[in-house]
């Protein structure tokens, strides 16, 4: 009987050990979605969504000078405010609106007179942009890093389509 009781506490110990443990791992487990709400995504969060806004000054600086362009601008120039969205929405701090932030841009960048240059100026201006975000994707946490694949590739998309003959 004594052997019985002993591998009854004993089977007890193990089982309430492993229910300790096992308790212990999951509050040792991090929290997912830490990484999205750091001090580092929210500086690149923050980056993303300012480069934005200086990309969209350039097209409402091109639209203002070239405005026979604007059939061929508009849409490209909307996706990159619903990029400011994308970047802001959610963030703990107060973003200002897309509109707001080019208003608010002060001096607009300088635009070519001919109507090529400028789209080649917004070209370049793309690019760059998307090869910024896909070099900030190496430090960035999953959801944050799959959002600057998704906006670098429509920067090379547009970028593709600006400078794509009529």
């Amino acid at each position: 009987m004594a052997l019985t009781r002993r591998t009854t506490l004993l089977a007890g110990a193990a089982l309430g050990g492993a229910a300790l443990l096992s308790g212990c791992a999951e509050e040792a487990r991090p929290d997912p979605g830490a990484a999205e709400r750091s001090a580092a995504a929210e500086r690149v969060r923050t980056r993303a969504a300012r480069d934005s806004r200086a990309l969209l000054a350039r097209y409402d600086a091109t639209l203002a000078a070239h405005p026979g362009l604007g059939a061929r601008l508009r849409v490209l120039r909307d996706e990159v405010a619903h990029h400011i969205e994308a970047f802001t929405s959610g963030a703990p701090s107060a973003a200002p609106s897309a509109s707001a932030a080019s208003a608010a841009s002060g001096s607009a960048p300088g635009v070519p007179a001919d109507e090529r240059s400028a789209r080649a100026a917004l070209a370049d201006a793309e690019r760059t942009l998307a090869d910024s975000r896909t070099a900030a994707l190496v430090t960035a946490p999953p959801e944050l890093a799959r959002l600057l694949a998704s906006v670098a590739a429509a920067g090379a998309a547009h970028a593709y389509l600006l400078t794509e003959a009529e």
